[in-house]
C-alpha cells in the first residue's frame, strides 16, 4: 500500500477540519512547521506572509515540505526560512516522498526558474479577461433566463457558472486576490477548497491523503483494493455518476451548514457570496419568485454536473494511473510520483481557454500551481528536456479516453504489481 509509503493512516472520509487535525497528529511537528527534517516558528510571519495569512495559519503544527517546494519557484522563501528556525525535529518524516538537489522535481524546477526570466508574461492578462468575461456571462446569462423564462438560457448558464468555477481554480494557489472570491458562486467556498485541493489533493494526489478522493466515499471509490469495496458496490458507484456529479456543489454548501449546526461553524462570511447570483436573479427577473428559484437550482445542479463530468476526468483516474495500494516506483522523487498520477489531456493543448476550463496542462501545473495557467506552455522545453534526462515520459490522452478509463479505474480491485515506468533509473545517479 501506499500508505507503507506515507506510513500514516487516515480515514477514508471527513471534513477538512479533521482532515488538519489528522495530518496535525501525524505530521509530529510539535505545533510548529516542519520543512524535511527541521522545525520553524512562523507565527511572527504569518501576517507578512506575501501569500496571505491563510496559508500559514492552516498548516501550522503540519509537514508543510512538499507544498513550500512545489508553491515557491524563487530561492529567497529557502534562504529566509533560516531566521525562523528553532531546531531539527525529533523524528524523522512520515513522508517517504525526497526531493533532492539531484532528483527529478528540483533540477526541473531550477530549470523553470531560469526559464521564467525570459518568458512571455502577456497570456497572463489573456486569462484575466477570460475569467472576467465568464463572469460576466454568468450574471447576462442569469439576467436572460431570469427575465424571458426560457429554459435555453438556464443551461447556458449552468455552463457558463462551470468554466467561470473552473477557471477560478488558476487562481486558488497564489497569493489573495479577488478572482478567488468568484469560486463561491457554486456554493462550494474557497478556503475549503483551498484545505481539500492545495493542501491535500495537490500533494499527495491518489493516496489515502487525498481528500478529494476520500469526500466521495462510500459512493464513489477509486482505490484498488477489493477490501475497501466489493465489485457490486463499485459497479453501483459507476451507474449513480451522474446523481454524484450533480451533487458536487450543493452538497458542499449543505454539509457546511450541518457541521456548523450540530458541532462547529465552519462557515465563512464569503459563504454569502454563493446567494448573489439567485438574489440578482429575483432583482431582474420578470418571471414569479418560484420560476427563479427553479431556475437557479437548475443553473446550479447542471453546473456541477458538469463540473463532474470534467473535473473527475481530467487526468488522475486511470488503470494506468498509480493509486495507493500500487506498485510505486523505486524512485520516490515527489515530481515523479505526480508524474505517476497524471495523465494529461492532450487534446485541449494549445487552446488557452479550454486548457483554463478543463484543468489542462495538468503534469505542470501540479508541479507549479503558483503559476499561470497561460504561461505553463512556454514551460514544455524544459519539461522534456529533464523528462528525457530522468527517462521518464508524460502521458495524454483524449476526454473520451479519461472517461473510459475513469470508470475503468472505479471498477478496478486488483493492485498493480508492476510500478510505473518499470525499473527506474535515473542519469544522476
Amino acid at each position: 500500500l501506499f500508505l507503507n509509503t506515507l506510513n500514516i493512516s487516515y480515514p477514508r472520509s471527513y471534513t477538512y477540519l479533521s482532515w488538519i487535525a489528522a495530518k496535525r497528529k501525524d505530521d509530529e511537528a510539535e505545533g510548529l512547521w516542519r520543512i524535511k527534517d527541521k522545525l520553524y516558528d512562523l507565527t511572527e510571519f504569518i501576517p507578512h506572509h506575501p501569500g496571505g495569512a491563510f496559508w500559514l495559519k492552516w498548516t501550522k503544527g503540519t509537514d508543510i515540505t512538499e507544498a513550500f517546494e512545489s508553491h515557491h519557484i524563487s530561492k529567497k522563501p529557502e534562504y529566509m526560512l533560516t531566521k525562523f528556525y528553532v531546531r531539527d525535529a525529533e523524528k524523522p518524516r512520515n513522508y517517504k516522498l525526497t526531493l533532492h538537489d539531484n532528483g527529478f522535481y528540483r533540477v526541473l524546477k531550477t530549470r523553470v526558474r531560469d526559464k521564467l526570466k525570459s518568458v512571455d508574461y502577456s497570456p497572463a492578462k489573456r486569462t484575466d479577461f477570460i475569467h472576467l468575461g465568464l463572469l460576466l456571462s454568468t450574471f447576462i446569462l442569469a439576467f436572460a433566463c431570469s427575465y424571458t423564462g426560457y429554459i435555453i438560457f438556464e443551461l447556458f448558464a449552468g455552463l457558463s457558472l462551470c468554466w467561470l468555477t473552473i477557471a477560478t481554480h488558476n487562481y486558488m494557489h497564489r497569493k489573495d486576490n479577488w478572482q478567488m472570491y468568484t469560486f463561491n458562486l457554486s456554493l462550494m467556498n474557497f478556503c475549503n477548497w483551498r484545505v481539500l485541493h492545495a493542501m491535500s489533493h495537490h500533494v499527495y494526489p491518489n493516496s489515502l491523503t487525498d481528500l478529494e478522493m476520500s469526500l466521495f466515499e462510500p459512493y464513489l471509490c477509486w482505490w484498488p483494493n477489493s477490501r475497501l469495496h466489493t465489485k457490486w458496490h463499485r459497479m453501483f458507484g459507476v451507474a449513480i455518476q451522474p446523481i454524484v456529479y450533480t451533487f458536487i456543489f450543493p452538497y458542499q454548501i449543505l454539509m457546511r451548514i450541518t457541521v456548523s449546526l450540530l458541532r462547529k461553524n465552519i462557515l465563512f462570511w464569503h459563504d454569502i457570496i454563493g446567494l448573489t447570483l439567485p438574489l440578482f436573479m429575483l432583482l431582474v427577473g420578470q418571471v414569479s419568485t418560484l420560476t427563479v428559484i427553479r431556475q437557479w437550482v437548475v443553473i446550479v445542479g447542471l453546473a456541477s454536473f458538469i463540473f463532474g463530468v470534467i473535473g473527475l476526468n481530467a487526468g488522475h483516474h486511470d488503470p494506468k494511473i498509480f493509486h495507493d495500494g500500487d506498485a510505486h516506483r523505486e524512485d520516490r522523487d515527489w515530481g515523479l510520483y505526480q508524474l505517476d498520477t497524471i495523465i494529461d489531456r492532450s487534446d485541449i493543448k494549445g487552446s488557452q481557454f479550454l486548457v483554463l476550463t478543463h484543468f489542462g496542462d495538468h503534469f505542470l501545473h501540479h508541479l507549479f500551481p503558483t503559476l499561470d495557467h497561460g504561461i505553463l506552455p512556454q514551460l514544455y522545453p524544459v519539461l522534456y528536456e529533464t523528462l528525457e534526462e530522468f527517462q521518464a515520459q508524460l502521458r495524454g490522452c483524449n476526454h473520451l479516453q479519461h472517461i473510459i478509463g475513469q470508470n475503468k479505474q472505479l471498477l478496478r480491485t486488483e493492485s498493480n504489481p508492476v510500478p510505473p515506468g518499470g525499473v527506474h533509473k535515473n542519469k544522476r545517479g
